[in-house]
C-alpha cells in the first residue's frame, strides 16, 4: 500500500464520478472503469481489486434502490444468476493471483468492457423480444461468472447485461435493473472473501474516491432509471477501458 499524489488522486476522483454517473445510467457498478483508471495511474494490482469492490458496492447499492423503485426489477430473473454467483464470487475473491497474471486477467476483460460498452451503444436502447430464462443453464452461468467476478473485481454486470440482451432473457431496463443487485450481491461475496484473507483498512486515497462516487452514482441511477443513455458517452467511454486494457496486457 502506498500514498498517492494528491493531483493523482484528485485526477482519479474526477474520472471515477464521470464513470460512475455513467455505468449507474445502466445498472452497474463502475468496477471496469475503476480498473482502468487505477491501472492507468500505476496502483499496485493487489490494491486495486478491493478499492474497485468498495467503490463497486456503494454505486450498484444505489442503483438497485433506484432501477427497484422505478419498477424495473425482476426476482425470477435475478435469483438463478445469484444463487450460484454469489458463493462462487467467494471463492474468486479467495484467491490472489500473482501481480503479472492479474494484470493479464484484468486487462482481458477491460477490452471486453470495451467491447460491449460500444457494442451497446451502437445496438441502441429499444426493447427486445422477452424470453422465458431457463433455470439451470442461468445457475450455471452465474457460477462461472461469479469466480471471474471475484478473481478480477469487477461485479459480472459488464457480462451478464449483453447476455440477457442477446438471448432475449430481458429488455434493457430490465438488465440494469438486475444488473445492479448482481455486481451489488457478488462486490459483497468477494469484498468478504478478501476482509478474511487479508482484514486490512482501505488505503488512503480510497476515502475521498468512495464519496465521489457515491454522488455520481446517485446522479447516473436517478438519470439512467428514468432515461437512456447517450450513445456517444459509451463509445468515448468504450475507447478508455480499451486503452487501458491493451496497457495492462502489453506492459
Amino acid at each position: 500500500m502506498h500514498a498517492l499524489d494528491p493531483s493523482l488522486v484528485a485526477l482519479l476522483a474526477s474520472g471515477m464520478l464521470v464513470a460512475a454517473f455513467l455505468y449507474a445510467s445502466v445498472g452497474h457498478g463502475g468496477a471496469s472503469a475503476y480498473l482502468a483508471a487505477m491501472a492507468i495511474v500505476g496502483i499496485a494490482p493487489a490494491e486495486m481489486r478491493p478499492v474497485a469492490l468498495q467503490l463497486n458496492v456503494l454505486v450498484s447499492a444505489i442503483a438497485t434502490v433506484k432501477f427497484f423503485r422505478a419498477g424495473h426489477f425482476g426476482w425470477r430473473l435475478f435469483w438463478p444468476f445469484s444463487a450460484t454467483s454469489i458463493p462462487a464470487a467467494y471463492i474468486g475473491g479467495a484467491i490472489t493471483l500473482p501481480g503479472a497474471a492479474y494484470k493479464v486477467l484484468v486487462g482481458v476483460v477491460l477490452l471486453y468492457a470495451g467491447w460491449q460498452l460500444w457494442w451497446s451503444a451502437r445496438a441502441g436502447d429499444e426493447l427486445r423480444p422477452v424470453r422465458n430464462l431457463p433455470v439451470m443453464p442461468a445457475m450455471a452461468i452465474g457460477a462461472g461468472l461469479g469466480v471471474l467476478s471475484g478473481l478480477t473485481g469487477v461485479g459480472g454486470g459488464i457480462f451478464l447485461s449483453p447476455l440477457l440482451l442477446l438471448a432475449g432473457w430481458a429488455g434493457t431496463k430490465q438488465t440494469s435493473a438486475v444488473a445492479a443487485p448482481f455486481i451489488l450481491v457478488n462486490s459483497l461475496s468477494a469484498l468478504a472473501a478478501g476482509f478474511v484473507i487479508n482484514p486490512a483498512p482501505p488505503p488512503g486515497y480510497a476515502w475521498m474516491l468512495m464519496a465521489v462516487v457515491i454522488v455520481g452514482g446517485w446522479a447516473g441511477a436517478e438519470y439512467g432509471s428514468r432515461r437512456f443513455a447517450n450513445p456517444l458517452i459509451r463509445r468515448v467511454l468504450a475507447v478508455v477501458l480499451a486503452i487501458a486494457g491493451g496497457k495492462m496486457v502489453l506492459v
